[in-house]
């Protein structure tokens, strides 16, 4: 079946840097849409970046433009999201999810597949 597992999670200082990685398996990775998606202690679910699986097309909300970049791994399956400048208010749980198909979307709900997060915590 279908599994995105996270990995890569833990705490920072505001300005440092994480690397988040997602292990995709249960699915034909060509032609696929991941995505990293975020939310933080009572708020919505924010979509961050996505990358389109067979061309490397990527696309980042505003909020981590410049900061933070996704990029895959095809022959792994794995798809990473480079977290850098970080600061207090990018603390959350941070999801890895698939749709099939292309359509660089940061909407949740156009994801059909999630994993269970890995939680970054950037204290100031």
């Amino acid at each position: 079946q279908v599994q995105l597992v996270e990995s890569g999670g833990g705490s920072v200082q505001a300005g440092g840097s994480l690397r988040l990685s997602c292990a995709a398996s249960g699915f034909t990775y060509d032609n696929m849409c991941l995505g990293w998606f975020r939310q933080a202690a009572g708020k919505e679910r924010e979509g961050v970046a996505c990358i389109y699986t067979r061309e490397g097309t990527t696309y980042y909300s505003d909020s981590v433009k410049g900061r933070f970049t996704i990029s895959q791994n095809n022959a792994k399956n794995m798809v990473y999201l480079q977290m850098n400048s970080l600061k207090p208010e990018d603390t959350a749980m941070y999801y890895c999810a698939a749709r099939r198909g292309y359509s660089l979307t940061l909407q949740s709900e156009q994801y059909n597949y999630w994993g269970q997060g890995t939680q970054v915590t950037v204290s100031s």
